[in-house]
């Protein structure tokens, strides 16, 4: 069974190394090569799903990186990741995939994270940059940074809040980045240098930077995507449960679908994000129960003026927030 392929690849030309940078020839006009900007001489991509596969895409598409591998778990997933055009090559081995990258991208569920680095720091390149995608910083940062040291590499963690209700590289898109807020996680023990890199990978993908520390970033995105994700499971398994009428269904239309495009995401992914952000994911989700009975407490007085002005504020805020830009739809 083969292990690793390789995607052909446009050129054979040798890298030209300048002071700061690292450039390579792009498809030819006329005959003759184009240069442009590489910021990695090679980037491993642990994962080549959705979010990996959209990473390898948009690093192919905009030649930030000589060479893009990408590590998948089955065989199979060689030649899906190589048939979209992710990755220039793919392989089942973790230490083969990581050997003498310059960036590592874990692109796991956050469960698999630490547990992987502590496999591939042995064959880590000393100095190499690692970050992530997961949707919890606390936990992947706690476990995996002290693994990457350990190894002689450079952690700082990475959200960029951007994703689908579809799984899969099938799914995946070059432009999924582009626009999106892409939070870092610098801790006392982040290197400077490093953090400059990273803010400048995730910049070149089109993406804009927020920094937060760890604790920050679980808090808010307990609110603005992990709860999110439980009302909308919650919503489907009570309206679509089994003790419903068939008729039911037949009168869930567009609101429901759009209010519950997103349950349709990774049950595994999920699964680690609840768990891993557990006590700040609770909190909101009592917060939230305390707003619910007070909606309800209006809808029993039948106040009108009062749920009026309940809805009015809502389309308002959201709106507001459509208009702000403040991340992508």
């Amino acid at each position: 069974m083969r292990q690793a392929r390789k995607a052909e690849r446009c050129g054979t030309h040798p890298f030209i190394t300048g002071a700061s940078r690292v450039f390579r020839p792009l498809r030819t006009v006329g005959g003759l090569p184009i240069l442009g900007p590489v910021l990695f001489k090679k980037v491993t991509l642990i994962g080549v799903g959705l979010l990996g596969g959209s990473l390898g895409l948009a690093l192919r598409r905009r030649r930030l990186a000589a060479v893009v591998t990408g590590c998948v778990r089955r065989a199979v997933g060689i030649d899906e990741c190589l048939g979209v055009g992710a990755v220039d090559e793919a392989t089942l081995d973790l230490e083969a995939a990581v050997r003498g990258a310059d960036l590592v991208v874990l692109c796991t569920p956050i469960g698999q994270m630490a547990q992987l680095a502590a496999r591939f720091g042995p064959a880590l390149k000393p100095g190499a940059l690692v970050t992530d995608v997961g949707s919890v910083k606390g936990t992947v940062v706690r476990e995996v940074e002290p693994l990457v040291a350990s190894a002689g590499g450079l952690f700082l963690g990475s959200h960029p809040m951007a994703g689908a209700e579809k799984t899969g590289v099938g799914a995946a898109r070059a432009d999924l980045y582009e626009g999106a807020v892409c939070v870092i996680t610098p801790t006392g023990h982040s290197d400077n240098g490093a953090r400059d890199k990273i803010e400048a990978f995730w910049r070149a993908l089109g993406s804009r930077i927020l920094v937060l520390s760890p604790e920050q970033h679980d808090d808010l995105v307990s609110r603005s995507s992990h709860l999110v994700q439980v009302v909308a499971a919650q919503l489907v398994n009570y309206v679509l449960g089994p003790d419903r009428p068939p008729e039911q269904r037949l009168l869930c239309a567009g609101g429901f679908r759009d209010a519950t495009r997103i349950a349709s995401g990774s049950p595994e992914m999920w699964r680690d994000i609840a768990l891993a952000n557990r006590r700040s994911l609770a909190r909101a989700l009592d917060e939230l129960t305390v707003e619910l009975h007070a909606a309800r407490r209006l809808i029993e007085d039948g106040n009108q003026e009062a749920l009026a002005s309940f809805f009015a504020r809502a389309k308002l805020r959201r709106d507001a927030w459509i208009d702000s830009n403040t991340s992508p739809e």
